[in-house]
């Protein structure tokens, strides 16, 4: 792979992981449009390694408190809303790890077609729309309850068919279940942590059965691009979010998929 595409490829899955408008789409869509040779497993991984780093340096100061409460709760102290959120995080990850464990090769085959994605991209698109219209913006991460984390992690399976995007499905829950715009993003954000790790070490697991040369410095790159632009696509949106609304990530979900089905059709 040659740098300009390893620049392309971490600054797309850097920015696209954590906004609403479907990672996998784009790096399913982009090699295949731009006529290039898929990136390589190994690849994947530093991309994925890279945003992991982003969101753990972003949130690291929350996801302390959470941690520390949660492991406290481990060994009998008191169940405080940070070692509750812990626990929802590990619940709300449960369902996607079982259905992606065993409808891999159903979602990787079947579901990779441009055209589906483009009818992902857009319906989902307008769902998140739909939902951030009608919510009632009224639950804060103080008030996040265990069937919110239940509902939100069996709207996450979702996110396995390609052009769902996981950040847009799982925040369209939070907002269809009360969640103000910033708290369903953080949780959506908290969710991508052992997400990117289940699916880093399946990619591991593969890339171990292979026999392959990595280029050590292309794999640092890859990990620090995208890293870099998933910290300041997280920053870009956090900060936005209540101001922009959803209707940005819609209108570019609708212009993405209408342009997939007039190039695929």
């Amino acid at each position: 792979m040659d740098y300009l595409q390893l620049l392309i490829l971490g600054l797309v899955q850097g920015v696209t992981e954590f906004l609403p408008i479907s990672s996998s789409a784009h790096l399913i869509l982009l090699p295949e449009l731009a006529g290039w040779e898929d990136q390589g497993l190994v690849y994947d991984i530093a991309a994925h390694l890279g945003s992991l780093m982003a969101v753990i340096v972003y949130f690291h100061a929350d996801l302390s408190r959470i941690i520390k409460d949660w492991s406290g709760s481990l060994a009998g102290q008191p169940l405080t809303q940070n070692a509750r959120v812990g626990w929802y995080i590990i619940i709300a990850s449960l369902p996607v790890a079982v259905c992606g464990y065993f409808f891999y090769d159903l979602v990787s085959t079947v579901f990779r077609q441009p055209l589906i994605i483009a009818c992902s991209t857009i319906f989902f698109g307008l769902v998140l729309l739909w939902a951030d219209r009608i919510g009632k913006v009224s639950v804060d991460t103080d008030a996040i309850s265990l069937k919110d984390a239940i509902w939100i992690g069996l709207a996450q399976v979702l996110s396995l068919m390609p052009g769902t995007s996981r950040s847009g499905i799982t925040i369209t829950a939070g907002l269809l279940l009360g969640f103000n715009r910033e708290t369903a993003a953080r949780f959506s954000f908290y969710l991508a942590i052992p997400v990117i790790l289940m699916a880093g070490s399946h990619e591991v697991f593969r890339y171990l059965q292979q026999e392959s040369s990595v280029d050590p410095v292309a794999f640092i790159l890859m990990m620090i691009i995208s890293g870099i632009s998933a910290w300041l696509a997280i920053k870009f949106f956090i900060t936005l979010i209540n101001r922009t609304g959803m209707l940005p990530y819609v209108i570019y979900r609708v212009l993405l998929g209408l342009f997939l089905i007039y190039v695929y059709s």
